[in-house]
């Protein structure tokens, strides 16, 4: 084991996919954005690959041509680029990677990259149906969807796809999801009546791919899910395992006596003569400043909480009179089987979500993966200074 780690279950995310594919006769696109969530986004990508998963969805452009360079033929969409991102757009296109479109100056740049290679583009038509962050508006999509149909008819254009995206799906019941996909299913209509029928259509996330059945039109987008979080908690699993545990070392360990301020501006003050243990993980490794005297670790099979305050490089954990050995495992959080803490009680008592803290673990945590994956070492340069070894 190393000083510190988060270990990705490679099996869990190929689970997850298959559980969750099992759940729609659409098909499913595993959402590897951000490293993968902070699992690594080359192996995160083969292992949903493996569970079921036809295409891949990305934010960035670069993240969709790393997936390109590491061997992955399958289909990627990327949809978040800006007009400065000449060079990313053109080596994206270039590698054959689908394209979101939001707007008249988007379409305008992927024509004139895609003929300037002699290439079709595909690109995929996002329409702003109530999030109000990327997509068309209802009153300018007639306009975008004709001078996409235009394009498409000189050969520099494929609509492969129409999509959006949800504001309340993780709120079952909620009424703006219900006007969401009504809004979808017109804009969907109205392209169809200008001549423009995609291949797919997308609108579900992973609370929609568990909840809204009604919502998966041709293709699913799963994200957190995939990782085996609940994008519903409330609800329950839905039978996903969590494939991120977070671990590390106890560096220090001693005794002190009663009345002890601990670390930084003695937030937090021992009860009575105690057993200090110093876990060397911190802010610059994504573990929340405000988890200062709230956030939960299992030491040797017990749970603990965080003493004083969270500093740069670690963390001290009030033992009471339990024993501990510099050494031994500490988990911040894992699946819960063990009795571990979840990303979801580190969400709770952050009053936050779960996604923020998975993918704020930071570059100097090593990502083990297991089962151990034997093209690793090609991937490495790929998946950034987090990558590690089993």
């Amino acid at each position: 084991m190393l000083r510190s780690e988060a270990v990705i279950d490679l099996a869990a995310i190929t689970a997850n996919v298959a559980t969750l594919k099992g759940r729609t006769p659409a098909e499913l696109m595993a959402v590897v954005k951000a490293d993968g969530y902070g699992h690594g986004l080359v192996p995160s990508a083969r292992a949903a690959l493996a569970g079921g998963a036809t295409w891949l969805g990305v934010a960035m452009l670069d993240e969709a041509v790393a997936l390109r360079r590491a061997g992955v033929t399958e289909r990627v969409l990327a949809w978040l680029w800006t007009p400065v991102e000449t060079a990313a757009l053109r080596a994206a296109l270039a590698s054959d990677v689908d394209i979101s479109v939001s707007s008249q100056q988007q379409l305008d740049l992927v024509v004139a990259t895609a003929a300037e290679l002699g290439r079709a583009a595909r690109v995929h038509l996002k329409i702003d149906t109530g999030l109000a962050r990327n997509g068309v508006t209802a009153q300018e999509w007639p306009g975008l969807v004709t001078a996409t149909a235009k394009a498409a008819a000189t050969g520099v254009v494929e609509t492969t796809g129409i999509w959006s995206h949800f504001v309340y799906a993780d709120s079952p019941g909620h009424p703006t999801t219900a006007s969401q996909v009504e809004r979808f299913t017109e804009a969907v209509d109205v392209a169809r009546r200008l001549g423009v029928v995609p291949e797919v259509r997308h609108l579900a996330n992973s609370a929609g791919t568990v909840t809204l059945p009604a919502a998966h039109f041709d293709l699913v987008r799963p994200g957190v899910a995939v990782y085996g979080l609940s994008p519903v908690p409330s609800q329950g699993d839905f039978g996903l395992v969590p494939a991120m545990t977070l671990r590390s070392t106890l560096a220090n360990v001693k005794r002190v006596g009663p009345d002890q301020g601990v670390s930084y501006g003695h937030q937090y003050r021992t009860a009575a003569a105690s057993t200090l243990a110093l876990v060397p993980l911190g802010y610059a490794d994504g573990v929340p400043r405000a988890a200062t005297n709230v956030g939960p670790v299992a030491i040797n099979g017990r749970r603990y909480t965080v003493s004083g305050r969270v500093c740069m490089d670690q963390f001290v954990v009030d033992l009471g009179d339990a024993r501990a050995s510099e050494g031994d495992t500490v988990v911040l959080f894992g699946p819960g089987t063990g009795g571990e803490p979840t990303a979801q009680d580190w969400a709770d008592v952050l009053d936050t979500i779960h996604y923020e803290i998975i993918t704020r673990i930071g570059a100097r945590v090593p990502r083990t993966y297991v089962p151990a994956d034997p093209s690793r070492t090609a991937d490495s340069a790929l998946a950034g200074p987090a990558a590690g070894s089993s």
